[in-house]
């Protein structure tokens, strides 16, 4: 996956070299804001950016709790709102990430880490659950943005 990046990147620099300042912040912003709805479709799908599912919620035991309990609510439906997932776009860079407090939570089943449910409980194993990552349609994504954009711009 790194060398399809790297290979993105070479073939971009040289297009993205010859776009005015204003044209190149347009056009990241453009490209993040379709990342970010590509990587919301991924996290409402419950895959890995490999086409993978994720690894399932270990089962609770609900029989004390009182009130409503929602057994078949997905992983993850605040995290991929446009408030916690930010954009950021500038004529060098594209960036796709949870932003505050979300961060942590989002890098501990990012990477699978250990972490508390709540203050008081014990240290629990995670399962890694990738959220953010490029998959091949990503790049393809990207690709076709880029000539897209420079097809009309000429």
């Amino acid at each position: 996956m790194t060398n399809k990046l790297e290979a993105l990147e070479d073939w971009a620099a040289v297009l993205l070299g010859q776009l005015e300042p204003a044209s190149r912040n347009k056009l990241a912003r453009s490209v993040g804001q379709a990342l970010r709805r590509s990587q919301q479709q991924r996290i409402i799908a419950q895959q890995n950016p490999d086409g993978s599912k994720y690894a399932p919620r270990k089962h609770r035991n609900l029989r004390g709790k009182q009130g409503r309990i929602k057994l078949k609510v997905k992983m993850f439906q605040k995290l991929r709102t446009a408030s916690f997932l930010k954009v950021k776009g500038d004529g060098n860079a594209i960036s796709v990430a949870f932003t505050g407090r979300i961060a942590r939570i989002a890098r501990v089943h990012q990477f699978g880490l250990k972490d508390r449910a709540i203050p008081e409980a014990p240290y629990i194993q995670y399962e890694q659950r990738q959220l953010l990552g490029f998959s091949d349609a990503d790049i393809e994504l990207i690709k076709d943005l880029l000539l897209g954009y420079l097809t009309l711009s000429k």
